[in-house]
């Protein structure tokens, strides 16, 4: 991957969630946040 392609990909990835939040509001986020944390903890304690 070139750097133009994943500084576009993550352009695109930080619109998406403004767009996002200011349709819908922050607490799904807030939620999917804390979910993927418990994953990680998750996914650290079997490593």
């Amino acid at each position: 991957m070139t750097n133009r392609i994943a500084i576009f990909l993550g352009l695109i990835l930080i619109a998406a969630f403004v767009a996002d939040t200011m349709m819908f509001g922050n607490e799904h986020l807030i939620y999917l946040g804390k979910k993927l944390f418990d994953l990680i903890e998750w996914i650290a304690f079997w490593r």
